[in-house]
């Protein structure tokens, strides 16, 4: 086998907003393992709230390449991605994203099915509205043709509730927002409530990624459920957090691929906690590997290609919000 690797820069319809910080282009890695006549795809999407950028993700398949087992069977899908080197999670991903995309090809099936999954059982997809003015917010409710939408907050608690009133207003839609580490306990407890009031189903990570306590705090006194996601990165934290929320949102970028995302769903499961699916700004590649395994979640918010104007892939489509997966072979996406 042989990995290559290429850079690619995203760029974005409509400027992406959140509370760490405001992007109108990614810059993410894609990937090739190649085994034979069969190939298979991944995508690095590297964020620098999780200390990775595109630099650092070269870097790791830079590394990963040197030791990569040339005449390795791909259908030992375990033993390759535990003789990785440490480091990039998202570096990571993209590796066994490719993986999993390459033995599904060669069995000429797709992935969903390799995995013995039935993608109809999918839920719906979210579409993230990030933060803004309370008309844009208004605006952009009204016009998102999806069922559930997700709103990015920030710090001002005050204009948080006021751009949730805001898009309760324009839709008729389900709500749910993200504060993205935003608020401190005390915000939090004042905040939630009246979030609940507009109709919000859950919250997700209201406070600081390393106040464990104060989310375990939160989530006690929170009418609606307690979704964590930054400090969620592979199954041990999952079994940490799983006295502090309700549930957890699990992204390919942060677990390392799809295999420690399965290991992250059975664990969440076994402590009874709801699971989401989650992305960061990736193209259809990226996406439409996330929604290989989206019959297993009880939310989907994987919108991250939605506002991608250079897409180079053709992959998962959507219809209000369903997730329809491309029947070929592998992640069955194809290049445009």
């Amino acid at each position: 086998m042989k990995i290559s690797y290429e850079p690619i820069t995203v760029h974005l319809s409509m400027p992406f907003v959140i509370a760490h910080g405001a992007s109108t282009v990614r810059h993410n890695v894609l990937v090739r393992v190649a085994d034979g006549e069969h190939e298979g795809w991944g995508e690095a999407a590297p964020v620098r709230q999780h200390h990775e950028t595109q630099v650092s993700v070269l870097e790791y398949l830079a590394a990963a390449a040197r030791t990569w087992p040339a005449h390795a069977d791909p259908f030992r899908l375990e033993e390759l991605l535990a003789a990785l080197p440490p480091g990039s999670q998202a570096g990571r991903a993209a590796l066994d994203i490719a993986l999993h995309d390459l033995v599904a090809r060669k069995l000429g099936v797709p992935l969903c099915r390799f995995l013995g999954l039935s993608p109809e059982a999918a839920p719906p997809t979210s579409f993230t509205i990030s933060i803004g003015p309370l008309d844009e917010v208004r605006r952009n409710a009204a016009c998102a043709p999806f069922p559930i939408l997700k709103l990015k907050l920030g710090a001002d608690i005050d204009h948080c509730i006021a751009s949730v009133r805001a898009a309760r207003e324009a839709t008729g839609a389900r709500l749910a927002v993200d504060a993205n580490c935003a608020w401190t306990e005390e915000q939090a407890v004042r905040a939630v409530p009246a979030l609940a009031d507009l109709g919000v189903e859950f919250v997700e990570q209201p406070v600081a990624e390393e106040n464990v306590e104060g989310l375990r705090r939160v989530h006690a006194a929170s009418p609606v459920p307690i979704f964590a996601d930054e400090p969620v990165r592979t199954a041990r934290d999952v079994a940490r957090l799983a006295n502090c929320v309700d549930g957890v949102n699990i992204k390919l970028m942060k677990s390392g691929g799809l295999r420690e995302a399965l290991r992250m769903v059975a664990v969440a499961r076994a402590h009874g906690l709801k699971v989401m699916l989650g992305c960061m700004i990736e193209t259809s590649l990226g996406i439409t590997a996330a929604a290989q395994i989206a019959s297993l979640f009880d939310y989907a918010d994987i919108d991250g290609n939605v506002t991608v104007t250079n897409d180079p892939f053709l992959g998962v489509t959507l219809d209000y919000g369903r997730l329809i997966l491309p029947d070929g072979p592998g992640l069955g996406v194809r290049t445009r």
